[in-house]
């Protein structure tokens, strides 16, 4: 049932997937110089290509390094994001990401493979009903595609932390999610090599990505989290040379030393849990949890950083396979055994397939349950202990903030209380600029009781009202004095002493706000926390506003914050418009139309969050976009069901293209074969109506594609059904069998002839008006139902109308050739042929319009191709200048590769990547639809100096020897042969034409 070509995808996915070949295809060197839609077409499919990235990604932890990572994520950025189809490439885009991701997942389940290879392709061409119910499907939420939604996760962790994914897999995640601005925190240190790939991750996919470095530090018996985040660098590599600093360098050393130490804990609470948890984790649950080997631990941990959090999940994974192993052996065991055995493998069932395995194994690394084990979430005076973790919050601050002049310090609030939070403010001067006011895992764990007065205190100094800080430090004081805090005394003398000095308070924070932060602590190892991404409601499409109230208590939950936002429109005149106005007095009025009709200029639309930001709200306007699973369910049974049946019922949506296409055509045709059968007496339209109707709609689309693609001038590579959409047709053709009887029967014949009387002989305008408004309320609702946008929806109805006149114009001469053909009763032939007459002029609207429609949007997608080339171009051209500092680099590509003066490896590569760029450029010109009218457009918008560049560049096709080297060397993998085949025929008709350009 599925199609041939879901069964070759999961055919190639598959054999990808293994290490070698990945590696393979990681070693093409210049590969992602290719443009999507360029000459690569020809050696791999687009959703090979998507596949090949993905297992990349997905894998690299295993088989590759960091580079591997980002050119994968350029590869699907490039493949995905950049060539996405239909009015909503961003959702498409992210959709299709998550559906591969789930395909290179499934690796083993070829039904489910199928099944997943088949949405891919469907979600591929862009339809939004497709794409809204796979955002639905992997509980995503749709984004508008301005991108502009205000969707943040202010505390993260990767791989190199506590976290499951490497930096290069996070970001992709958050995109995903739809996440725009993220804080990866990692623990008192980074390596540049890290902060190196987090930054060119976030810079591929557009993501504000800031760096925190959380440290610890002793207070009140206990230690607090300070996350520095510095700022005020003006790009990636600025950072990097910063964490080379001497200061720097050796306060990341002095963090590994800190970090090390932490970890010996760890690994102490390993050697306790073999030496005496386990035993008694398996007496109590009936397993048998084999020692913990260490060696193997420490795989499971990789890049990161050994932590509780790593060995309690480790834990997990041992116990739960070997409650998977004991549950095999009671099955076996309880076929012959007694009622009584019976019912308590019954009950043993029921306990562990609902067991919490986070709680129980939580217990035993707990430090009360290991009272050998010195507390390291305690400070203690021990000479072991590194210096960086005896300096007080103060001495921290005061060496973070010498090292740069910009950086941001927020407090983790996690175990903290209002008071505690009074004190590290006042102590350490106002260094403190963010409190992280919620936390989703501790939200989670219901640790919340706290933060409703932080919250206040936070409000409460942001309003520089002393009458009302004072009042809150007033409260303290008296919270404290009815605790039992062992710290009373010293901590009442304390907040009297801030009482007394609240003006040295508020002139901390005088000049800046305290802002809070807000941070899901997500590490993608646990699904009984949400996933990363929080995002601001108001800021969503209404669409995914709707849904989050469906969503919520289903795994989706809104947290009682509430951030104040407002929608922000800049209007932004053309380029050298201000100048221009200064000296051209057409220029200068345009300017001032401009000024005062501002829709006439270009808009971007934005959101600013309003002073004074997030406060506590009960009903808060901020959703959580990762999931959570609140039912425990480790798919114990004692009589299980059959899991992926190979045969089983396949659901309508996953049948063959062909067939879906087909039923769509039959299941339209149905009812306009009908209503003509049975609504007519002249054979003609009885028999043949329907298949005049189906022809008119057939025809319009192909024409319409074919004409918007290329018309007359086009490719002669590419036949006409190259442009052409049969499933477009399809559901063209589905959707106007159905407005046969609305229009013929219900509207012409029930409602204007034998209500009103109204036909071609007695008001043929009102007939034509009437039905031509029904067409488009008609076409509006389907094209509504079907979720197009608003534009196509809107401009169909008015479509409609403006057939109106070319209606009564077809039916005015189609009468009077009667007339003069001698035919008697013309008015009655016109009545029966008057829906025909009102869809051809429909039709004929709509081919005008949606192919001129097409035609732009081909214009526009290969203008920006054009660009994107050029700029490369441009790029490569200043650094060969750089590398030849005495030579012109156009000269230099025309001169012969052996006599250019110190021809070095990164010349040749350069000079390669410009042959490949000029390969894409030969198959733009080729292949893709209006590449040649786009190439025109750009030319003249260009100064003569990159025109000239543009088309030299074009000449480097000439050196055939050379080219054909780089095919036979894999620059396109091993299918190179249809490739190699069209530039050796094509290229020399090619230059011939750019000759003109010169």
């Amino acid at each position: 049932m599925f199609d041939r070509r879901d069964h070759e995808l999961i055919r190639i996915i598959n054999e990808v997937s293994s290490k070698d070949q990945a590696l393979d295809y990681a070693r093409r060197e210049y590969y992602s110089f290719f443009h999507p839609h360029g000459i690569k077409e020809m050696a791999e499919s687009r959703s090979l290509r998507i596949a090949y990235a993905m297992v990349r990604l997905l894998t690299s932890l295993e088989i590759g390094g960091m580079e591997d990572r980002l050119n994968a994520l350029r590869s699907l950025r490039a493949e995905v994001l950049d060539t996405a189809e239909g009015p909503m490439p961003k959702n498409t885009a992210r959709v299709l990401m998550q559906i591969m991701k789930e395909v290179v997942r499934t690796h083993g389940n070829p039904r489910r493979q199928l099944e997943l290879a088949h949405d891919f392709r469907i979600t591929a061409a862009g339809k939004p009903r497709a794409v809204r119910r796979q955002l639905r499907n992997y509980h995503l939420l749709e984004m508008p595609e301005a991108w502009n939604q205000l969707a943040f996760d202010d505390h993260v962790h990767d791989a190199n932390t506590k976290g499951r994914k490497s930096s290069t897999h996070l970001i992709m995640d958050a995109w995903i999610k739809g996440i725009r601005r993220l804080r990866v925190v990692h623990y008192n240190y980074i390596e540049p090599r890290t902060a190196a790939e987090l930054l060119e991750a976030a810079r591929i996919m557009e993501i504000d990505v800031r760096i925190g470095i959380e440290f610890y530090a002793p207070f009140r018996n206990k230690y607090i989290n300070l996350i520095w985040v510095p700022r005020g660098f003006p790009d990636a590599q600025a950072f990097l040379c910063f964490l080379e600093e001497p200061a720097v360098v050796e306060l990341m050393h002095e963090g590994r030393q800190a970090s090390k130490y932490q970890q010996i804990n760890v690994m102490r609470l390993l050697e306790a849990f073999n030496r005496r948890h386990r035993m008694e984790l398996n007496r109590l649950f009936d397993i048998d949890v084999a020692p913990i080997d260490p060696k193997e631990f420490l795989l499971f941990v990789g890049m990161g950083q050994k932590s509780i959090l790593h060995l309690d999940k480790f834990i997990q994974e041992k116990m739960l396979a070997a409650m998977h192993r004991r549950s095999v052996l009671l099955r076996a065991a309880c076929a012959s055994a007694d009622l009584e055995e019976k019912n308590r493998i019954s009950a043993w069932f029921e306990q562990m397939d609902r067991l919490d395995l986070d709680k129980v194994v939580a217990g035993y690394l707990k430090p009360a349950s290991n009272p050998e084990i010195p507390d390291h979430t305690a400070p203690r005076d021990d000479p072991d202990v590194p210096v960086l973790l005896k300096r007080s919050p103060l001495e921290l601050l005061c060496r973070l903030a010498a090292l740069q002049s910009g950086y941001r310090i927020t407090l983790n609030l996690s175990n903290l209380v209002a008071e505690d939070v009074l004190e590290l403010l006042y102590d350490c001067n106002g260094m403190i600029t963010r409190l992280e006011i919620f936390n989703l895992k501790d939200w989670a764990q219901g640790h919340t009781e706290h933060i409703p007065a932080i919250s206040r205190l936070q409000e409460t100094i942001n309003s520089h009202n002393p009458i009302k800080l004072k009042r809150v430090i007033l409260e303290s004081i008296q919270r404290v004095e009815e605790s039992q805090d062992p710290y009373r005394t010293e901590r009442i003398a304390k907040l009297k002493a801030i009482l007394y000095d609240i003006g040295s308070l508020q002139a901390m924070y005088k000049g800046k706000m305290l802002k809070a932060r807000i941070g899901s602590d997500s590490t993608g190892r646990s699904p009984h926390f949400h996933g990363m991404g929080l995002a601001v409601i108001d800021t969503l499409p209404h669409r995914a506003r709707q849904q989050t109230k469906k969503d919520i208590g289903a795994g989706r939950d809104r947290i009682p914050i509430y951030i104040s936002v407002q929608k922000r429109y800049t209007f932004l005149p053309p380029a050298g418009e201000r100048q221009a106005a200064e000296t051209d007095t057409w220029a200068r009025i345009l300017s001032v139309v401009r000024t005062l009709f501002p829709w006439a200029a270009s808009k971007k639309v934005d959101w600013t969050v309003q002073i004074p930001g997030s406060r506590m709200y009960r009903d808060g306007n901020i959703v959580t976009l990762g999931g959570v699973q609140k039912t425990i369910c480790h798919g114990l049974a004692l009589n299980p069901q059959p899991q992926n049946p190979k045969h089983g019922r396949i659901p309508l949506r996953y049948v063959n293209s062909h067939l879906r296409n087909l039923f769509k055509v039959l299941l339209g045709f149905a009812p306009a074969f009908a209503t003509f059968f049975l609504t007519k007496d002249w054979w003609l339209l009885a028999w043949f109506g329907a298949f005049i109707w189906f022809g008119i709609t057939g025809v319009r689309n192909i024409l319409q594609s074919v004409l918007g693609g290329g018309g007359l001038r086009r490719s002669p590579l590419l036949r006409w059904n190259a442009y052409v959409s049969w499933d477009r047709i399809a559901d063209s053709l589905l959707f106007t069998g159905f407005s046969v009887p609305l229009l013929d029967y219900l509207t012409k014949t029930v409602v204007l002839d034998r209500m009103f009387g109204i036909t071609t002989a007695t008001e043929p305008v009102m007939l034509y008006t009437v039905m031509a408004l029904v067409n488009g309320i008609y076409l509006s609702a389907h094209n509504a139902f079907r979720g197009l946008p608003r534009a196509a929806i809107y401009g169909n109805f008015f479509r409609s109308s403006l057939s109106i006149p070319i209606a009564i114009a077809i039916n005015f001469v189609a009468g009077h050739v009667l007339s003069a053909a001698g035919t008697a009763a013309a008015a009655e032939v016109l009545q029966k042929w008057a829906a025909i007459i009102s869809k051809t002029a429909s039709d004929l609207m709509a081919g005008i319009i949606e192919g001129a429609a097409d035609r732009y949007n081909n214009i526009l997608i290969r203008f920006k191709e054009y660009r994107k080339k050029l700029a490369e171009l441009l790029d490569i051209y200043a650094r060969l200048e750089l590398l030849y500092p005495e030579s012109i680099a156009y000269d230099l590509m025309e001169s012969p590769q052996g006599h250019r003066p110190n021809a070095n490896r990164e010349a040749r590569d350069l000079e390669k990547i410009i042959t490949i760029h000029a390969l894409d450029l030969l198959y733009f010109w080729m292949y893709q639809p209006r590449a040649r009218s786009a190439l025109d457009q750009l030319l003249r918008t260009i100064n003569e100096e990159e025109r000239h560049l543009l088309i030299t560049s074009q000449f480097t096709l000439l050196r055939q020897r050379d080219i054909s080297q780089m095919f036979i060397d894999g620059i396109l993998g091993n299918d190179f042969a249809r490739a190699l085949s069209f530039y050796l025929s094509r290229y020399t008709d090619y230059l011939e034409a750019m000759k003109k350009y010169v």
